[in-house]
């Protein structure tokens, strides 16, 4: 077919009004469909059944700035605060601000894991099932205290808004403390809760954020707590340096919870319940293993032998091996050679969890068997929560743990920040809650970090120290669940002081 001249100006024409058309959409509107609005919520309406007693509360999903000092949105932190609707007076409710850790990890964890109205559909050891999704939580703390869950900088929908910001803004120990500490003061204006009992909670890497918090809010914005709750603590900056060889011994105790878990230790343990093999086993640690490797290679080779022997004895794992390793035993290694001979590995996060490697050979695994199966079960209930039954709408991706990297790990004096607040404020109270198969952070580090945060015993009072059978998320096994949850509802109402009692010593 031959084109003629009019024809052929009448398709230019066609083009290039679709072309004008096409120039007049802004350039950015693909782009925006996959950025936060840094100021937004959408709140909807449920109940719960907790207790036996039916709750009925509001959800707020959402998101707050962070400022610079010029006023400025740098980035916008996304959250989801639950309120009890049938409360009369806030000024005498508790409210409770959740993080979880990493860092770089997002609030999903302790959120649909633990304390929060709404739990992952798992099954009773917390392994995942189908179809995924969320049933009611009958053990959260929801009925005795409002809940904030906060993501923080690159997690969740949580972003930086400023791409001229400093990322050392962020992403850092005193960092990462300044700026939510600013961000905390903001909500509790915004939501009226400046009366009201306040808590803190964070999880692994979230206790050292905690930790820092108390003190912070405390002294630079007269912020002032009732408590703090520590779940499966760091070092806070008591934790031995990775040379120093008491980082291994301390976790012997978690060794042998865990060869106890897996039949690993001889008969006699075996016979014995986990109760009463680990105060043995902490009595060894402190007493005799840890003064004899303090001694370095200038310990006898006769008790050199008998720690050995003993270290074997209560770890599962044969003597010559803690011999070979200098008397230490590598976490890692652990983890590769309990189960050796079975052809498994265990987890790191939660040692029940057992996994397979490409070769048994190696000194250690290759994957976590525990973290993978969460990460299998918390993102596609996560997603599904927030979207469908939060009504929070928007094609970003929710980073179960986000891009914060590099990290400035200095300067962090957490622990003694923590100890600070408490000296300052008698209110203040503290609990500390482990799993005994965690061997990211073990349970008798935790002890430790206890028992030296404050070394005048002044404050032993105000400290409480809580276990359970089950790793790093203890609460994802049912029956941990329901007592570590009531075991923060006791805390959160037997630190609330009785009308009329002030703050003094």
């Amino acid at each position: 077919m031959t084109l003629t001249k009019p024809f052929f100006n009448y398709i230019l024409s066609i083009i290039s009004l679709s072309f004008l058309a096409l120039s007049l959409i802004p350039a950015e509107a693909s782009a925006q469909e996959r950025k936060i609005d840094p100021d937004s919520s959408v709140t909807t309406q449920d109940q719960v059944t907790i207790k036996g007693e039916r709750i009925s509360y509001s959800a707020t999903a959402g998101t707050q700035p962070v400022w610079d000092d010029d006023g400025e949105a740098i980035a916008s932190l996304f959250y989801v605060y639950y309120e009890r609707t049938d409360v009369d007076d806030t000024a005498r409710r508790p409210l409770v601000f959740s993080f979880n850790g990493g860092p770089g990890s997002a609030s999903v964890w302790m959120h649909i894991g633990y304390t929060g109205p709404r739990f992952l559909a798992i099954d009773d050891e917390g392994y995942p099932v189908q179809p995924y999704g969320v049933i009611e939580n009958n053990h959260s703390i929801l009925d005795v205290a409002d809940i904030v869950y906060i993501d923080p900088v690159n997690t969740g929908f949580s972003r930086i808004l400023d791409e001229d910001a400093d990322r050392d803004t962020f992403f850092g120990v005193n960092a990462d403390i300044r700026y939510l500490a600013e961000w905390i003061d903001n909500f509790v204006s915004r939501n009226d809760r400046w009366t009201s009992p306040k808590y803190l909670k964070g999880e692994s890497y979230g206790t050292t954020r905690v930790g820092g918090l108390a003190r912070q809010l405390q002294n630079a914005h007269w912020m002032y707590f009732n408590g703090v709750i520590l779940v499966s603590p760091t070092g806070m900056g008591l934790e031995p340096p990775a040379m120093n060889p008491r980082s291994e011994i301390l976790k012997l105790p978690y060794y042998a919870a865990t060869a106890w878990y897996h039949e690993a230790l001889s008969d006699d343990l075996q016979s014995q319940d986990l109760y009463d093999i680990l105060p043995v086993v902490e009595e060894f640690t402190i007493n005799e293993y840890l003064p004899a490797v303090a001694k370095g290679g200038f310990l006898d080779d006769e008790t050199k032998i008998e720690i050995a022997e003993k270290v074997a004895y209560f770890s599962g794992i044969d003597k010559q091996h803690i011999l070979n390793h200098n008397m230490t035993l590598p976490s890692s290694f652990f983890w590769k050679e309990l189960l050796r001979d079975e052809g498994k590995t265990v987890g790191r996060l939660d040692s029940r969890y057992q996994g397979i490697d490409r070769s048994n050979a190696g000194d250690r695994y290759d994957h976590d068997p525990a973290l993978t199966s969460w990460n299998h079960s918390f993102t596609p209930a996560i997603n599904h929560y927030l979207r469908e039954h939060l009504d929070y709408k928007t094609d970003l991706k929710y980073n179960i743990f986000g891009p914060v990297r590099p990290w400035d790990n200095s300067g962090d004096t957490t622990a003694d920040d923590l100890r600070g607040a408490m000296a300052q404020n008698p209110y203040l109270h503290t609990l500390i809650q482990s799993g005994y198969y965690d061997g990211a952070t073990d349970y008798f580090s935790a002890k430790y970090l206890m028992w030296n945060m404050d070394r005048s015993g002044k404050l032993k009072d105000r400290l409480r120290f809580e276990g359970y059978r089950s790793g790093h998320m203890m609460y994802l096994r049912q029956e941990d669940l329901e007592t570590s949850n009531e075991h923060i509802r006791e805390f959160i109402l037997d630190s609330l002081p009785e009308d009329g009692v002030p703050a003094r010593y």
